[in-house]
């Protein structure tokens, strides 16, 4: 019936607006079974059921064998690591992969069949369950011996499709990698013409002392190209000239000729072109996330349009207010935009609204979220206007970053003196009685702060929420201090007691009072600029992180399964080696890993030679094919690491700076078109960001989409 019907165009309408709100398609069903499961499956509670299932099956890695659970990484102090009986982690996982089963079965039903089949994403979210069950089944078979689990690379798979931002950047990175190739290219010639020169050049000779560059550095192909590709990191600059460079000093020429080639002029153009290619990236998807908003809009309206109390004899569609009113009402909206579209309708004298009035009204979804500080309190007493007055003026503030400085001075000059001193020979007195001074100082300056501004207006300011904080950490500290340890006075070198010993609350005070020394930024215009537009960036950058996160996570388990075991303790010596397949879950490790495969393969040989000469006719077998067989490991290994220092070093981290410098450019060159105002704080989006270059897309743009749309029929 009209009833009926009336409330299917009013659901419709709400999940609409949702979707425009949060920039999401509407080509999804929209029958009332399914828009009911729809909001349900984008419910908070459901979207924190998915990320946090997510989080777990990413949080498995640091738990199942090799346990990541120990204080520290090297093998000659941890203790064993606690590895989970067989079927716990296993059950985790099926947990994990019945919620992300349920949740590709939604998605795929939501969007319908047809769709579905278009779909790639889902398509290899149904693969990459099927592959991890699968191995799941396998794992379970071997009772959790096997050494492969495909299953805990794919992992990261489950992160990356769960984010429409994190899948453009992808598609954006695609569209990149031709140019990048190109560049990529002309580097592998630079490396390899400068292997075949440092080849001839240092080629080997009759005496042997002179040879020294051959023997470590250039011994054969493998080697030179290894040799150069390293200094091209700059990880064994100057190391590998030394020799060369100990025998004539000429031979520095090529060297600085291969730095200057390649670091200089290769590496910076390869930044450059990957800038050039990449930096309309995020505006063209800003620009679709304009578009999906403005279609949301109005496809709430075009369906609220067909109600039945709609004026038959209108001319052209339009919208009642009451119709509008009921959707804001049951809609998922931030409450600011809520009220200033109802405070819109209030204002408007007119019962219908117009397809352009209707998406002049959401308009205020695109606005900056401006946040006024509360006014000061008003005193009646002149002698309090007064005291508002002096503590509330910006020279009260500047006093307290000078008092500032003069503390980070004083106790710069404390730590000089007591250098070089023995712990028995320190004497506390004066770092003790210099931070309770300073400590009472902070504390004062925010009382009398908040007498002037009242603490509702204190509060508001993030600066003075910062200062605020540390001034009470700062002064439980104190306080804890003297109650376990007394009052400073000289030659204050108490016993250990408590949690902490003296020096170590001392410690602890003195960086957090170096750390608040950070509350003068705000007062450095230019600074204050730069670091609020990284703050913008590190917030609004979740796609990059999200992406930075996979790749680690994709090459640490690949680490663990192709280097665990290859490289253990040898008997009782107790040798500080290396175990990748641990070391990769603190991934540092792998930043400077080509000094560490040329390390392996000659520093380790002779170090394991020499323990193998002083043991048995056996042990000396053994040590020979254990050197042998992390030699070949090794030299499969480079091709492992080269590829993670191609991926992460030389293509994402110059597509992270270009996506860095496009933004901060833009808003650097928008300062001076917005001042911050007195006393009002402008929180900004990347979408909020580019508003201003955006195009709006046109009526007839917005209805062809719309007769686009696989589930819905419009009327006209």
């Amino acid at each position: 019936g009209a009833a009926s019907d009336n409330d299917l165009y009013i659901n419709q309408a709400i999940v609409f607006i949702e979707d425009a709100i949060q920039y999401r398609s509407i080509n999804h069903r929209v029958d009332s079974k399914s828009l009911w499961l729809y909001r349900w499956y984008y419910s908070r509670t459901c979207q924190w059921i998915l990320s946090l299932t997510i989080t777990v099956i990413l949080a498995l890695a640091f738990v199942e064998e090799p346990s990541s659970l120990t204080v520290t990484s090297d093998v000659r102090y941890r203790l064993p690591a606690w590895n989970p009986p067989c079927g716990l982690t296993e059950s985790l996982e099926l947990l994990c992969f019945l919620v992300f089963l349920v949740d590709v079965s939604v998605k795929s039903y939501l969007i319908g069949w047809k769709e579905f089949w278009k779909n790639k994403w889902l398509m290899a979210y149904i693969l990459t369950l099927i592959v991890s069950l699968a191995d799941w089944i396998v794992s379970l078979s071997f009772f959790c011996r096997e050494s492969v689990r495909i299953r805990r690379i794919l992992r990261p798979f489950f992160l990356l499709q769960n984010s429409s931002m994190m899948k453009k950047t992808l598609k954006s990175i695609n569209s990149t990698l031709p140019e990048m190739a190109s560049v990529v290219l002309l580097l592998a010639v630079h490396l390899s013409l400068f292997t075949m020169f440092a080849m001839l050049l240092f080629a080997r000779t009759k005496d042997n002392q002179q040879d020294k560059e051959w023997v470590v550095y250039f011994r054969n192909l493998p080697d030179s190209l290894t040799s150069l590709l390293v200094l091209l990191t700059t990880a064994n600059n100057p190391d590998v000239m030394i020799p060369a460079y100990s025998k004539n000093r000429a031979y520095s020429i090529f060297f600085i000729l291969f730095t200057v080639l390649g670091n200089l002029f290769l590496m910076n153009l390869l930044t450059a072109i990957i800038y050039n290619q990449f930096r309309g990236y995020l505006l063209k998807s800003v620009q679709s996330s304009l578009f999906r908003r403005r279609l949301g809009i109005r496809a709430a309206f075009e369906v609220l349009s067909s109600l039945k109390e709609t004026p038959a004899s209108a001319q052209q569609s339009c919208v009642s207010v009451g119709a509008l009113l009921q959707v804001l009402q049951k809609a998922e909206m931030d409450s600011r935009c809520k009220q200033a579209i109802m405070r819109s309708l209030k204002m408007c004298s007119c019962d219908q609204l117009s397809a352009a009035q209707f998406q002049k009204l959401f308009e205020e979804l695109d606005k900056d979220a401006i946040k006024q500080h509360p006014p000061s309190p008003e005193y009646q007493s002149h002698f309090m206007q007064k005291m508002q007055f002096a503590f509330g003026h910006p020279c009260f503030g500047y006093l307290g970053n000078v008092v500032a400085l003069a503390n980070i001075i004083s106790i710069c000059v404390v730590l000089v003196m007591d250098a070089d001193k023995q712990p028995s020979e320190r004497d506390d007195f004066f770092l003790g009685a210099i931070n309770c001074f300073f400590i009472l100082y902070y504390l004062l300056e925010m009382l009398l702060k908040i007498l002037a501004m009242g603490l509702k207006r204190y509060l508001s300011y993030p600066s003075n929420r910062f200062d605020g904080l540390l001034t009470v950490i700062l002064l439980i500290l104190e306080i804890s201090t003297f109650a376990v340890y007394g009052f400073p006075h000289p030659g204050w070198r108490p016993e250990f007691m408590g949690l902490l010993s003296l020096w170590d609350m001392v410690r602890l005070v003195n960086m957090l009072i170096v750390f608040r020394f950070l509350r003068i930024i705000p007062n450095m215009k230019f600074m204050a600029l730069v670091v609020t537009t990284l703050l913008d960036l590190v917030k609004n950058l979740r796609a990059f992180a999200g992406i930075l996160v996979v790749v680690f996570y994709a090459f640490a388990i690949t680490g663990i399964m192709l280097f665990k075991g290859t490289v253990v303790p040898l008997g009782n010596t107790r040798m500080n080696w290396i175990v990748p397949g641990l070391s990769f879950k603190f991934l540092y490790f792998i930043f400077k890993v080509p000094v560490t495969l040329g390390w392996l393969t000659q520093e380790r040989e002779k170090k394991v030679l020499s323990w193998c000469s002083a043991h048995s006719q056996a042990g000396i077998v053994y040590c020979l094919l254990y050197v042998l067989s992390v030699h070949l490991i090794c030299r499969w290994a480079k091709i492992y690491f080269v590829a993670w220092w191609l991926i992460s070093s030389v293509i994402w981290v110059n597509l992270f700076v270009a996506l860095l410098l496009e933004n901060f450019i833009h808003k650097w060159d928008r300062r001076c078109q917005r001042e911050s105002l007195s006393g009002i704080e402008y929180q900004r989006t990347v979408e909020l960001m580019f508003r201003d270059v955006l195009e709006e897309p046109t009526e007839e743009e917005l209805m062809e989409k719309l007769h686009q749309h696989p589930h819905l029929q419009l009327c006209r």
